[in-house]
């Protein structure tokens, strides 16, 4: 499978953001998927996950109650709508593919390529 992440942009703090992973090549469905992010000078750090049918989702505790990752199997397309944004949600996201829920960067077999959010004060 192959990924494409979008929707990353600059917005205040308090506002909102749509990510999306659009899916391509092999089944998208058999995957579990997340969200990771990256900011500048640290390590790449868990933000979500996802099983594969959607039933099931993880979030990181610096997250949770403001950001919800969802998918759209028919549509091959993974989100994360990102509320009440902080400037410390400031990083490079990235969607990433497993055939487990990825929890740990240095484990994950397919990652797309970042999308950058800015939160500023």
């Amino acid at each position: 499978v192959q990924l494409q992440a979008s929707g990353g942009g600059l917005v205040q703090t308090g506002g909102s953001l749509r990510l999306s992973c659009a899916a391509s090549g092999r089944r998208f469905s058999s995957y579990a998927m997340g969200w990771f992010r990256q900011a500048p000078g640290k390590e790449r750090e868990f933000v979500a996950n996802i099983n594969w049918s959607g039933g099931d989702t993880y979030y990181a505790d610096s997250v949770k109650g403001r950001f919800t990752i969802s998918r759209d199997n028919a549509k091959n397309v993974l989100y994360l709508q990102m509320n009440s944004l902080k400037p410390e949600d400031t990083a490079v996201y990235f969607c990433a593919a497993d055939r487990r829920p990825p929890q740990t960067a240095d484990l994950v077999s397919v990652w797309g390529q970042g999308t950058q959010v800015t939160v500023s004060s």
